[in-house]
């Protein structure tokens, strides 16, 4: 997948800090609460997603008009992508993001960095799309010994996961990029290049770039989907600001209405939902996603409202037994309330409260 440029997301996400910073508390957010926990006169919803795969059910929202049509005349959607979770949270944090698109380490991070406050998972996403592809001659973990492995980011959930796995085989691994498998850290889009031309010689990363590094030669050794319960783990959770949260819940059940629309769209008509996909990163980075790597891509991914909440508790413990965070209490993170009303309304399942 083509990833912005650099200094277009850093652009994006300066002007989302110094807007947040300009109009204060009387954002647009909507901060109109009449007090009563209802929005009572026009509100906008700012919220952000990742132009990529794992984001479907927002790319699509988005760009169907799912989001819009659930959200109703009274709100104003005003969508912001970003590529990288720091970014969004940074956004959430100064008032900039009423909502966003994100994975599970920075939901983390974003909890425990407010000490339980700034932040609520209202629904589920997706799950899996994660894989260990290596150079052919590598066959099992002990070949990785000595061998350079790239991640998309030091700590981010899938660095979190391969250090986690190696420690399973009896491999070392250090922050600074030494012990037994050297851990390289780098953007996903160079990891593309570094694998092509043998600086790396594996890579755990997220889809498309799993099928970029088959396409450019490599081979699966890991599917992450091969190491979680039922082969299901979360990759992308829906966040809101709880602030936002408690001043227009009503808004917020719209959104989750959304989601599970956008995701019942994404499941019922794939093609529609794979060409919405390649069109709106057009729009965005100036090139579409190749139709045949979002096709190529796709069964490895489940779209699902569950947040599957196990499987970030879960991540958490690898990421404290690997030395990468502290223990963290995540009670409270879940709120499903919306989720749950809008499975029932529409005679699905409900999902437990974590």
């Amino acid at each position: 997948m083509r990833r912005l440029p650099l200094r277009r997301m850093v652009t994006l996400a300066t002007l989302a800090v110094v807007g947040a910073a300009t109009l204060g508390s009387t954002a647009a957010c909507g901060d109109d609460s009449d007090g009563a926990g209802s929005s009572s006169g026009p509100v906008t919803l700012r919220l952000g997603y990742f132009p990529n795969i794992t984001h479907a059910p927002a790319v699509v929202g988005v760009e169907k008009g799912i989001f819009a049509e659930k959200l109703g005349a009274n709100v104003k959607l005003d969508p912001k992508t970003f590529n990288a979770g720091p970014a969004a949270i940074e956004a959430v944090f100064s008032g900039a993001l009423d909502a966003t698109y994100i994975g599970p380490n920075p939901t983390v991070n974003a909890f425990s960095k407010s000490k339980g406050e700034a932040v609520r998972v209202v629904s589920g996403a997706a799950s899996g799309g994660v894989a260990l592809v290596v150079k052919p001659g590598i066959n099992g973990p002990q070949d990785l010994k000595g061998k350079k492995v790239a991640t998309p980011q030091l700590g981010n959930t899938q660095d979190v996961a391969v250090r986690y796995w190696l420690k399973q085989q009896g491999l070392t691994t250090t922050k600074e990029g030494g012990g037994d498998v050297k851990i390289v850290p780098q953007e996903n889009a160079q990891t593309v290049e570094t694998f092509s031309s043998g600086a790396i010689d594996a890579a755990w990363v997220p889809e498309p770039f799993v099928s970029r590094l088959v396409n450019a030669g490599g081979k699966v050794l890991v599917d992450e989907r091969d190491l979680w319960p039922d082969k299901k783990f979360v990759i992308t959770n829906l966040l809101v600001s709880t602030k936002f949260l408690k001043a227009h819940p009503d808004v917020v059940q719209k959104l989750v209405d959304g989601q599970v629309a956008a995701n019942e769209f994404v499941n019922s008509k794939p093609d529609e939902a794979q060409q919405a996909i390649s069109d709106a990163i057009g729009k965005i980075s100036g090139k579409p996603l190749d139709l045949k790597l979002i096709k190529q891509a796709w069964p490895t991914l489940e779209f699902t409202n569950d947040p599957i909440a196990t499987s970030l508790k879960a991540g958490l413990d690898h990421a404290v037994d690997v030395k990468l965070t502290d223990p963290v209490d995540l009670k409270g993170l879940y709120d499903l309330t919306y989720l749950n009303k809008a499975l029932k309304a529409q005679g699905k399942p409900e999902v437990v409260q974590p």
